[in-house]
C-alpha cells in the first residue's frame, strides 16, 4: 500500500476514533455540572449561604458527545439571583448551550416571635433567628440576638417583622446609662440620663447625672456610651 493510501486511510479513521473515545452526557450530568460550578464560583456573603436551581433542558435537544472535558462560564454582567451559564464542548466537534440558573442567597436575620409591643423590651423570648432572602431585605438587619437583649421597639411590630437597628433603641430617651471616659491609660465611668433615642455607634446627647453636664457620646451597647478622651 503506497504512502499516500495509508495516509488517507488514516484519516478516514480519525473521525471513527474521535468518536470512540468521546464522553456521552445526559440531561442530568449537564444540569449537575452547572450547578457545581456556579456553587464554586458565584460569592457567598459572610454568614450566609446560596442555593442554586438549575432549569430543566428540554428534552427535545440532543447533547452530543464531547472527547473532551465540558467547560463553563458564567457571563461578566450577570444577575445576582438569575443568571445563563454557558456550557460548551471544545472537542473538534464543538457544540455549546445555554442554561438558565436560579440563585437564592439567604442570611440570618433577627425576627419577632409574635406581636411586640412599642416600648417592650427584647429578650429571648420574643426573639428569634430566620433565614430570608438577602435581597427583599430593607436596611441594616441583626443577625444576633446578644447584641439586642435589653433593647427597646420604638414601634409596636407585628409577628415576623425584621428587627432592625432602625426600629429598636439601644439608648432611650430618659433612661439612665453608664457614660464612660475612655484613654489610653484610664477609663471614668458615671451615671447620666439619655436625652433621646439612639442605636448602635450612633451620637448621642446625655445629661451627667452628678455635675448636669450635657454631653455628647457615642452609643457602644445596651444603655452605654462612651466618649474617647
Amino acid at each position: 500500500m503506497s504512502k499516500l493510501k495509508i495516509f488517507i486511510t488514516f484519516s478516514l479513521l480519525l473521525p471513527v476514533l474521535a468518536s470512540s473515545n468521546a464522553k456521552s452526557y445526559s440531561a442530568d450530568d449537564v444540569i449537575n455540572f452547572a450547578k457545581a460550578y456556579v456553587e464554586q464560583n458565584i460569592e457567598q456573603p459572610a454568614n450566609g449561604k446560596i442555593q442554586v436551581t438549575p432549569a430543566t433542558i428540554d428534552p427535545r435537544i440532543t447533547i452530543k458527545p464531547c472527547s473532551v472535558p465540558l467547560s463553563a462560564n458564567i457571563p461578566e454582567n450577570y444577575s445576582s439571583r438569575n443568571l445563563n451559564v454557558k456550557i460548551s464542548c471544545e472537542s473538534s466537534t464543538p457544540w455549546q448551550l445555554f442554561l438558565p440558573v436560579k440563585v437564592e442567597t439567604t442570611v440570618p436575620v433577627l425576627v419577632s416571635n409574635g406581636k411586640i409591643a412599642k416600648g417592650s423590651i427584647l429578650s429571648n423570648d420574643n426573639i428569634r433567628i430566620e433565614w430570608h432572602d438577602l435581597y427583599r431585605i430593607r436596611g441594616e438587619v441583626i443577625d444576633e440576638p446578644s447584641k439586642v437583649l435589653g433593647a427597646r421597639t420604638k414601634r409596636t411590630l407585628t409577628a415576623g417583622a425584621i428587627i432592625t437597628n432602625k426600629v429598636i433603641c439601644v439608648v432611650c430617651k430618659g433612661e439612665t446609662v453608664t457614660i464612660s471616659a475612655e484613654s489610653d491609660s484610664f477609663i471614668i465611668k458615671t451615671s447620666g440620663i439619655a436625652l433621646k433615642n439612639a442605636t448602635f455607634d450612633e451620637q448621642v446627647r446625655v445629661r451627667n447625672s452628678r455635675s448636669g453636664k450635657v454631653i455628647t457620646a457615642q452609643v457602644k451597647s445596651i444603655n452605654q456610651v462612651v466618649i474617647n478622651l
